[in-house]
């Protein structure tokens, strides 16, 4: 299953500096190259930031087939529109594209937000208290680790289609074209989003590039721009690409004050479901989270620092007031229901050690008791995560016990041992 990370063999050395970065134990280290367990992985990306080598890189289409196509049709995470200090707003990316004999969907993107954070308002208003928080699913990443590390919160996941997707379906409905539609995305997450979407059984977008690729590709070839608003759509969406965005949004479409949280990075992400999981926001009505650091703008796929791309969107004037026409329109598409997901999103049960109970009971028994005698210091050495993840893959008949270096020490000085007792042995000579 394709995701959004893929390991260049050829440039692997087997440092296994990459595996302990990674929340869900998705990755392991044989015959001197890492190797991701795809119904593990969940696309963050942190895995690209640690790899030395270069060797994990992100799992994009090929940029310049696609610019070789007569018609390309794209469609970019917001982030993409403050990559480029010289183009300042939206519509100038947008007239730099253009001129490059590409089109994007701005203005329908910009709707579709405005759909998906009304829509979400609603659904908060109509939960029940004892149900709150309910969880952003803006990222994939965020959905993914849910779904395998805390199963518990899949039904605090608001039941939203991502944006992207919706934006789309609109563009679809309004212009009634086919077209293939590209996604310009910040990380591997957003490119899973694509290749094996969550909550629907196919995507509506068809090829996936990085946000980098693109950006050199635009100023490798120094477009030139009216520096005229010839497109003018809010800018609010645009917030969804930096920590607390996205609440922002739906806090202006709800009928009454919010109380939420947003946090971004994996360590406060998980920290934060961990406290959600043990009961310890009450009184909080929204959840949102990012996988990378200060939101999408840090995303591993991105061209320009996090720090410049977020002083750019804070130096933005957002116009959070919703015109009459504008909330006509939103309710709109919202009543045509093109913002609510295909499919619920379950919780995701992580590898079985047997499909049979019975055996995958016995194995958890022979695992706990491989687990107690290995080391429990989580070294990495064997190529594993942790000593419980190695006590695993050994059950599973992938490993072995001398695989563990302090195990292999052990086994060497009693190999010795008994080497040192045969030597001092003297056989008895034939005859005597």
């Amino acid at each position: 299953m394709a995701g959004g990370v893929r390991v260049q063999e050829v440039r692997c050395r087997g440092c296994a500096n990459c595996i302990k970065t990674c929340p869900t134990e998705a990755m392991r280290v044989f015959t001197g190259c890492v190797h991701i367990i795809s119904d593990l992985c969940i696309d963050c990306g942190e895995c690209i930031r640690k790899c030395r080598e270069k060797a994990i890189i992100l799992n994009e289409d090929e940029w310049e087939l696609l610019r070789s196509q007569k018609k390309l049709v794209l469609i970019a995470d917001p982030c993409f529109y403050v990559q480029i200090g010289s183009y300042e707003s939206p519509s100038l990316v947008k007239e730099a594209l253009e001129s490059d004999g590409m089109e994007d969907v701005l203005e329908y993107e910009a709707m579709a937000f405005d759909v998906a954070a009304y829509a979400i308002a609603r659904s908060i208003e109509s939960e029940k208290v004892e149900r709150l928080p309910l969880i952003s699913t803006y990222c994939p990443a965020v959905i993914r680790l849910i779904q395998i590390n805390f199963p518990e919160l899949t039904g605090r996941l608001v039941p939203v289609e991502s944006p992207l997707e919706s934006s789309v379906a609109l563009w679809r409905d309004a212009t009634e074209r086919k077209d293939d539609i590209t996604l310009i995305a910040p990380c591997p997450a957003k490119m899973t989003l694509v290749r094996n979407p969550v909550g629907r059984e196919l995507s509506t977008i068809a090829y996936t590039v990085s946000v980098r690729r693109v950006v050199h590709d635009i100023l490798a070839g120094s477009p030139k721009v009216s520096g005229e608003v010839l497109h003018k759509t809010n800018d609010r969406w645009l917030k969804w690409s930096i920590t607390g965005g996205e609440s922002r949004h739906v806090a202006s479409f709800s009928h009454r004050p919010l109380r939420t949280v947003a946090v971004s990075g994996l360590r406060n992400t998980m920290d934060l479901l961990t406290e959600l999981e043990l009961g310890r926001l009450g009184g909080v009505d929204y959840v949102e989270c990012r996988a990378c650091d200060l939101g999408c703008i840090g995303g591993v796929g991105t061209h320009e620092s996090r720090f410049l791309s977020r002083l750019r969107i804070d130096d933005m004037k957002m116009d959070w007031s919703i015109s009459e026409e504008e909330m006509a329109r939103i309710i709109s598409w919202y009543e045509k229901g093109i913002w609510q997901l295909e499919q619920a999103i379950e919780p995701k049960q992580r590898l079985p050690l047997s499909s049979d109970l019975s055996e995958a009971m016995a194995k958890l028994k022979d695992m706990n008791a491989i687990y107690a005698e290995l080391p429990h210091i989580d070294c990495g050495s064997c190529g594993r995560p942790s000593c419980r993840a190695m006590a695993e893959d050994i059950v599973r008949g992938k490993g072995e016990m001398t695989d563990c270096i302090f195990k292999l020490r052990e086994r060497i000085l009693d190999l010795s041992k008994e080497i040192s007792n045969l030597s001092g042995r003297v056989p008895h000579a034939f005859g005597s």
